[in-house]
């Protein structure tokens, strides 16, 4: 096993330590998400979740399923570190 010295960065999530405390963050890791799915110069703005949404079979096929996958999965690992989003993701 070797130290690989401080932690900065794993997974998807920032470190930041000082003497009693530890910060995580993955803003990086979220923008990066954004930056793939073409969604980095949006604007945020409050909206109302749509309880009642309902999914049909006979939708529009996405262009490219890899990236879809790719994106559902990132935004999977974001709720399950993040459950203060899951709901609205």
């Amino acid at each position: 096993m070797t130290d690989l010295g401080p932690l900065n960065y794993f997974l998807g999530i920032s470190v930041t330590r000082d003497t009693s405390r530890m910060f995580l963050s993955q803003q990086k890791y979220a923008s990066e998400v954004l930056e793939r799915a073409g969604m980095l110069t949006c604007n945020p703005c409050r909206t109302r979740v749509d309880t009642d949404s309902k999914l049909f079979a006979d939708g529009d096929l996405v262009s490219d399923p890899t990236l879809y996958r790719n994106l559902a999965g990132a935004l999977q690992y974001l709720t399950f570190t993040r459950p203060d989003i899951s709901y609205t993701v």
